[in-house]
């Protein structure tokens, strides 16, 4: 099993990319999400990856942080599912954006990525509505490292999903109230209320 890679960045292209290391070029294909942050060819890169070895050849899947390797690993539990059809779900939605799609059972979304029809579609948010929750999406981190965001987070997480409860109870749809909410810096002392105001900032 090869659990990352980090070499020199030598080439990209729509099918993937190449990372050289100890003398070896890795063909590592990649979601367009990936694409669009890669660094400058010859930069360093650290690549973590999935390795899929079949009768009729091994293929190398990578990404650029371990949370959007972990949403792949999810999709490839759905039926149906190979490493191609998941690569071309994160393509056209980020991990965040998949998890808001799944929660908010917006099957037209997920079907946007090619060859995921509706019907596949639904059986994703079927499958991983289980393990997704909104504060994958609302996460501690936004109120920085240490006890205190820790200690604030399941706070912020009630204020945002009430704030989101609000927002969708006035017409907005779950993925736009979501998204709204999570561009919101929460802090601890914030309610519902205050999350819910702000939040209409960036929707209106």
């Amino acid at each position: 099993m090869i659990s990352y890679i980090r070499g020199i960045l030598s080439e990209a292209s729509e099918d993937g990319i190449v990372v050289e290391t100890g003398g070896i070029g890795y063909e590592i294909r990649v979601p367009v999400t990936v694409l669009e942050r890669l660094p400058a060819l010859g930069s360093e890169i650290k690549v973590h990856t999935y390795l899929q070895v079949r009768e009729d050849g091994i293929g190398l899947f990578g990404f650029l942080g371990k949370g959007e390797l972990a949403v792949f690993r999810q999709l490839l539990g759905v039926g149906g599912i190979g490493p191609k059809g998941a690569l071309g779900v994160l393509s056209a939605l980020r991990p965040d954006d998949l998890r808001l799609a799944v929660i908010s059972g917006d099957a037209k979304a997920i079907a946007k990525a090619p060859g995921i029809g509706i019907k596949t579609a639904q059986r994703i948010i079927l499958d991983l509505k289980d393990k997704v929750s909104m504060d994958d999406i609302l996460p501690a981190e936004a109120f920085g490292d240490g006890e205190k965001a820790a200690a604030a987070a399941p706070g912020v997480s009630q204020a945002g999903r009430e704030a989101i409860e609000a927002l969708t109870a006035l017409g907005y749809s779950p993925m736009e109230a979501a998204k709204a909410v999570g561009r919101v810096e929460i802090s601890g002392d914030m309610t519902a209320e205050d999350v819910l105001k702000q939040s209409l900032k960036f929707l209106i």
